[in-house]
C-alpha cells in the first residue's frame, strides 16, 4: 500500500513546520509548495519542494503539473478570495482539503467555557477572525453544495522556539532584562490556552487523508490555560530576572494603539478553555507534552544562540513607556 500524499501550502511556519516533520516521521509523502524564501526552519530531506507563488493561480499550475494529493493543506489561506482560489484549483485533484481557520473565530467573548467545536462563530471586534469565519462559512457551503471535501481546523495561540508570545515579542522580554515595567493586558488573570507547535502536530497529522474527517471541524490545543501574568513570568524567569508587571486596560491599549487592541478585545483579553475531546476521537494519541515552562525556555535559548534574534520594536518599546507610565500604581 503506497504512502498518503501529502501538499502542505506554506509548511516553512510557526505552525506548520512541525507537522511537516511529524508527517515525514509517520511515513506520509510529502510535498511542499512556498515561495522558498524562509531559511529559519529547514524542510526535511524527503520532502519534494516546489517553487510557485501561491497567489498566482497559474504558477501554481504550471509547479503541480497533473500531480493529485490525498489531501491538500493550505497553512496561508486568509481570505475568502484565498480559499475560492483553492477550491477552484483542487476540485477533483484532492480527496481532502484542509483549512486552517483559527479558534479566534469563536464567540467572543465566549458564553460558555471550555470551548467545544459548537460554540457559534462570532467575532465583532477583529477583522483577521472575521476573515477567517467568512472562508469556513464558504467551505461549508461548497461541501454541502458540491461535495468539496474540506475539513476545517481551529487552532489557538501555538507557538516554537522563535516566537515570543508576550504582545511586542522580544521587546518584552528585554525590557524585563532591563528591569523596566512590562504591559499586561487587563487584571492579568484571564486565563489563556497556549500551545507548542509540536504538540499540535501529534492533534493535527492523524487527520491528514483520513476520510472520517471530511466535512468536519476540529480545534487542536493544549490543555494547559495560563493566566497572562504567569504566562509572563514564565518568560522572566527564563530570562533569568523578575517580572515587574503594569496592568493596563485592554480599551485603554486600543485607544492609543487600535492595531495591538484589536488582538486584545478580540482575543486574548478573554478566557479562552477548550474541550480537546474530539480530536482524541481521531487522534487517541494527543496528550500535549509542553508545558509553558518548558516552552519558555526554549524561547529564550534560541533568541541568545545569536544576538541577531534579540530585535527590540523601538515603537512598541515607547508605547509601553507611555502606558507604564500612565498606569503604574
Amino acid at each position: 500500500m503506497s504512502a498518503p500524499t501529502v501538499l502542505f501550502i506554506g509548511g516553512s511556519g510557526v505552525i506548520s513546520s512541525a507537522s511537516v516533520r511529524l508527517a515525514v516521521e509517520r511515513g506520509y509523502d510529502v510535498t511542499v509548495l512556498n515561495r522558498g524564501s524562509s531559511t529559519t526552519r529547514p524542510l526535511p530531506a524527503e520532502v519534494r519542494s516546489l517553487r510557485a507563488d501561491v497567489r498566482d493561480p497559474g504558477s501554481v499550475r504550471e509547479a503541480l503539473g497533473g500531480s493529485d494529493f490525498d489531501a491538500v493543506v493550505d497553512w496561508v489561506a486568509f481570505t475568502p478570495g484565498h480559499v475560492q482560489q483553492d477550491v477552484d484549483l483542487f476540485t477533483g485533484r484532492t480527496g481532502q482539503y484542509v483549512f486552517i481557520s483559527s479558534a479566534s473565530a469563536y464567540q467572543t467573548p465566549p458564553a460558555r467555557s471550555p470551548v467545544l467545536e459548537s460554540t457559534p462563530l462570532r467575532n465583532p471586534y477583529w477583522g483577521y477572525s472575521q476573515d477567517k469565519i467568512a472562508c469556513e462559512d464558504l467551505l461549508v457551503a461548497a461541501y454541502r453544495d458540491s461535495g468539496f471535501p474540506a475539513t476545517i481546523v481551529r487552532p489557538s495561540h501555538t507557538y516554537d522556539q522563535t516566537s515570543v508570545p508576550l504582545d511586542g515579542g522580544w521587546t518584552a522580554v528585554e525590557r524585563m532584562r532591563a528591569g523596566k515595567e512590562v504591559v499586561v493586558h487587563g487584571d492579568g488573570t484571564s486565563l489563556w490556552t497556549i500551545t507548542h507547535t509540536d504538540d499540535f502536530a501529534l492533534g493535527f497529522v492523524p487527520l491528514l487523508a483520513n476520510p472520517r474527517v471530511v466535512g468536519d471541524t476540529f480545534h487542536i490545543t493544549s490543555d494547559e490555560a495560563l493566566t497572562w501574568d504567569r504566562i509572563t513570568q514564565s518568560l522572566a524567569r527564563a530570562a533569568g530576572v523578575e517580572a515587574k508587571i503594569v496592568h493596563v486596560p485592554s480599551d485603554a491599549i486600543a485607544a492609543v494603539d487600535p492595531g495591538w487592541g484589536a488582538g486584545l478585545l478580540g482575543d486574548k483579553a478573554h478566557s479562552m478553555v477548550f474541550d480537546n475531546a474530539k480530536i482524541r476521537s481521531i487522534a487517541p494519541g494527543f496528550v500535549p507534552r509542553t508545558t509553558f515552562e518548558q516552552g519558555a525556555r526554549e524561547i529564550v535559548a534560541w533568541h541568545d544562540a545569536d544576538p541577531a534574534r534579540r530585535q527590540v520594536d523601538a515603537r512598541m518599546d515607547a508605547l509601553m513607556d507611555d502606558l507604564v507610565e500612565r498606569f503604574r500604581v
